[in-house]
């Protein structure tokens, strides 16, 4: 007979293992599969560093959620006794009708939250390692700063498996179906069943739910890490907040203080699309070519050797926004979160939302900003 479980994980990563912690914390009997040692270095979720903001220019409805996964994570530092956030300030950056600016600008403003508008020349006079061009705004926001990915993700795991949940890596999914009203996995080593299944498995998701076509592309980015060439005490933390640039139309890039391998820096929505088993992980000399033209013209002190380069892979929705929805057609199966390369920050509170979801039905927010039916072709 196969083992039985309240609810089954396909994949640990940062959505994945965030709602094992919660499950498990509720008294659930939980069940954790990953075809990988999470944290690895295959998918979304590694790199050091990534950023969490409030005025979030993509939209307001996000910003209480994010504002949930602010105290999620102070709440998870504490319980693990890790550094998983470290605050710096955050400066959105573009002109005035971008997209970024005008999209932080509006949260901020909506939500009521603490912010300044800086001009260019407040800008490089109060952080001098950055220079925006003459014509360019920020909004400035206290709240932002660096999450610890690896760590948070260790940490959510760890405390997982203290609550009791059953955690095994390096066993992958080959297919789920329903059971009357449960769900049973087959994997590579076993075969188990449980009452709800939570597809959490990032850019393989779409192997997991093959009859729903799902609509998401898969691309990869590149993350580079520049030494600076003059005056490194400006890129520290205390002088140099997280960053975030709209540069024209469709050109995005962001980047982080020095923590002390280099000056983090890597473009927004600029990757060629692939399939997780297939990405390119060798960072050729022309891409870093193309990035140190953007260094050089933003943040030209930071133009000194490549410390390091990776891979991480963005999954895209259609329309940019997270996925957070029931399976049509299996109400037992919940899909959570192909992110679209803005995800982590998040990933504390929407992993405790997938637990209130399967528990009671609902949560606290409003999720109708990441229900897709309209692009779900059930077969």
């Amino acid at each position: 007979m196969p083992q039985t479980y309240d609810v089954i994980l396909a994949g640990l990563g940062a959505m994945g293992s965030a709602a094992a912690f919660h499950l498990a914390q509720r008294g659930r009997r939980v069940l954790g599969l990953d075809r990988f040692a999470p944290p690895h270095c295959f998918g979304s979720s590694h790199g050091q560093t990534r950023i969490i903001r409030e005025a979030y220019f993509e939209h307001p409805s996000y910003v209480p959620l994010v504002q949930r996964a602010y105290e999620l994570w102070e709440q998870l530092a504490g319980a693990s006794s890790a550094e998983l956030f470290r605050p710096t300030g955050g400066l959105m950056i573009g002109r005035p009708e971008g997209v970024v600016f005008l999209g932080a600008k509006r949260s901020a403003e909506t939500h009521l939250l603490r912010h300044e508008i800086l001009t260019a020349p407040e800008i490089r006079r109060r952080f001098p390692a950055l220079r925006p061009e003459d014509d360019m705004l920020a909004v400035l926001e206290p709240r932002a700063g660096i999450l610890f990915p690896e760590r948070c993700i260790a940490a959510h795991l760890s405390l997982a498996t203290r609550q009791g949940a059953n955690l095994r890596f390096e066993e992958p999914v080959v297919r789920w179906e329903p059971v009357a009203d449960a769900v049973q996995v087959v994997t590579t080593k076993a075969t188990y069943r449980a009452a709800h299944l939570i597809l959490t498995a990032g850019s393989w998701i779409r192997e997991l739910a093959p009859e729903l076509s799902l609509p998401f592309t898969v691309e990869r980015q590149v993350l580079f890490w520049f030494l600076p060439k003059n005056s490194p005490t400006l890129f520290y933390p205390e002088r140099c907040p997280i960053h975030l640039w709209q540069i024209d139309d469709r050109k995005f890039f962001y980047g982080f203080p020095d923590l002390g391998e280099g000056v983090k820096i890597a473009s927004h929505h600029d990757g060629e699309f692939t399939a997780p088993d297939l990405v390119r992980r060798e960072v050729a000399p022309e891409e870093v070519d193309a990035m140190r033209k953007i260094v050089r013209r933003f943040l030209p002190d930071a133009d000194g050797p490549l410390h390091s380069a990776v891979v991480c892979l963005y999954t895209n929705t259609p329309d940019g926004h997270f996925w957070i929805d029931w399976h049509p057609l299996h109400r037992q199966v919940l899909l959570v979160s192909p992110c679209s390369g803005h995800g982590f920050k998040f990933s504390s509170a929407i992993g405790e939302a997938a637990c209130d979801l399967v528990l009671q039905g609902r949560c606290r927010f409003d999720l109708s900003l990441f229900r897709h039916r309209k692009f779900c072709k059930a077969s």
